[in-house]
């Protein structure tokens, strides 16, 4: 989501940022441009309103228009309000209250709640390191309390006993007895949904709130239902005190008006967000970083963490040696290719990586079937251990071989030999020290240059180290003190280097260089 209002904005600030001189006009025009733009992503009239007459406020301002670089001031004011408007700052689930923590999940039906409740309990369960209950209180929708129970097995955590009969009250009271009786840190009571908001609905969910006394009322909202979405926490808060927002389906195509309208319209922060449907597909959310991505700055920070989550360290230790060394074989590669997969692949890299809005447009616009990732490494699984150490053993009888185990053709296999080639020349000087990550990245797709500590593609080369005051500025930035890689990937001068990336194999593709992925027959 966000991707047609960052193109927008992104668009119009540039075109700020290109001229010397900006006038109260030219900033006037701009803003009815971004008020368009907003209105267009869905986001909610009145805060549309006060978001650009906030933002044209300052950006008129004589610090602004006699500046050195009044389009950059102007961006930075943009950038500054839409972190305003998302939050600020980020928060998470509040778990500080004596235990048993009742927290109450509510939301209409359809909005993934029911989900949500069990990602929730892997995540405090996982990271908090909690002992968590699972309730269902949905006595109306067919094996509702089933699904909970299913898949409470499934993240690993406990569900309540179903005894059919009981109300929502009831089960919610038994709920709290039992967490207390089995030493549970937190309950997580999971009620029943409507289609639309309705008294019914409400007048449970106040029962429940009131025999429970929750810690936490999360409100679980379906961002693809955009202002309906704002509508719904403005009637769930007004009638339970609202004390926080789960997103849901903020991987989906979306315009993103719901996330920026919900945080002005209610006033209670968005906790988390649901960025797919696996159990562990829910991140915190980071307004910073958010502004950061819908300009087109991308988000190094989560880049990182995705990087120090993903990346086995022994394995990235070993990597690391053994680029040192000049070495990188078939196995390397595999490591590298599923590696990238778990990080969302080209597009979610892309993303990340600031100025890179250009390229990932070319990328999605060449069809490219990132399948491929997964054929490459069934390929490799096809050798045998002496081949994949050893490429240079592969003569056609072997490829033959190969290609019959992973159901492929020849071809396909000589062009990840070739791949292959890329990539260990490629890590061969990255290892002896004289290409940077950045630089091989800037190779990779075209771009030239390296610099900032081999870290950042597409600077020019040449670029010294950063400074301690451009590293404060940089964090401060992106919301936050940028964390170390984990070893073996190290960043240079204070400033992470991306993870690496693995040889993106296939046809050459105009205007990128490098290999990327063969196009989708």
């Amino acid at each position: 989501m966000f991707e047609g209002l960052s193109d927008r904005l992104s668009g119009i600030l540039s075109g700020l940022t290109r001229r010397g001189a900006l006038t109260e006009a030219d900033v006037t025009a701009a803003m009815r441009e971004v008020r368009r733009a907003l209105l267009e992503a869905d986001v909610a009239l009145e805060v549309v309103r006060g978001f650009t007459d906030k933002v044209k406020e300052k950006a008129v301002g004589a610090v602004v228009l006699k500046s050195v670089t009044p389009g950059q001031m102007v961006v930075k004011i943009v950038n500054d309000e839409l972190v305003a408007m998302l939050g600020t700052d980020a928060e998470t689930i509040d778990l500080n209250a004596p235990a048993p923590v009742p927290i109450l999940m509510v939301g209409l039906q359809g909005s993934g709640k029911t989900t949500t409740t069990a990602k929730i309990a892997r995540r405090l369960s996982d990271r908090e390191k909690r002992k968590v209950l699972l309730a269902s209180l949905d006595t109306r929708r067919p094996a509702a309390m089933e699904q909970l129970a299913v898949l409470a097995k499934q993240v690993g955590v406990e569900s309540l006993p179903i005894i059919a009969g009981q109300s929502a009250v009831q089960i919610a009271k038994r709920a709290m007895d039992a967490a207390r009786l089995g030493g549970f840190d937190v309950v997580m009571l999971d009620t029943a949904g409507r289609t639309t908001v309705d008294e019914a609905l409400m007048a449970e969910a106040a029962e429940v709130k009131a025999a429970t006394q929750p810690h936490e009322v999360l409100l679980v909202a379906d961002a693809l239902t955009g202002q309906d979405a704002v509508n719904t926490a403005r009637a769930f808060d007004q009638r339970l005190g609202v004390t926080g927002i789960v997103l849901t389906r903020m991987d989906g195509d979306s315009r993103g008006g719901a996330a920026l309208s919900m945080r002005a319209v209610t006033g209670k922060p968005i906790k988390l967000v649901g960025t797919g449907e696996k159990v562990d597909a829910l991140e915190e959310f980071h307004p910073a970083r958010v502004a950061n991505r819908i300009l087109g700055m991308g988000d190094i920070v989560s880049l990182v963490e995705k990087a120090a989550e993903t990346i086995d360290h022994e394995q990235a230790l070993r990597t690391a040696e053994k680029m040192r060394k000049g070495k990188f074989d078939l196995e390397d590669l595999s490591m590298q290719l599923g590696q990238m997969e778990k990080m969302g692949g080209i597009g979610g890299l892309m993303g990340m990586l600031p100025g890179m809005g250009a390229i990932k447009k070319q990328v999605e616009g060449a069809n490219l079937d990132e399948k491929m990732f997964k054929r490459q490494r069934a390929i490799i699984s096809s050798m045998t251990p002496q081949e994949r150490k050893n490429p240079d053993l592969l003569k056609n009888s072997r490829k033959k071989r190969i290609a019959a185990g992973a159901g492929v053709d020849v071809s396909e296999i000589n062009k990840l030999l070739k791949m292959h080639r890329t990539m260990a020349d490629m890590m061969k000087a990255m290892g002896s020290g004289k290409r940077g990550i950045g630089q091989a990245l800037g190779s990779m797709f075209g771009l030239g240059g390296g610099g900032m500590g081999g870290g950042m593609p597409g600077l020019p080369p040449g670029m010294p180290e950063p400074t301690p005051e451009q590293i404060a500025q940089l964090e401060k930035q992106f919301g936050g003190k940028l964390p170390p890689m984990p070893p073996g990937l190290g960043g240079g001068g204070g400033m992470p280097k991306m993870p690496g990336l693995p040889g993106l194999g296939g046809p050459k593709l105009p205007g990128l260089g490098g290999f990327m992925p063969g196009k989708k027959k």
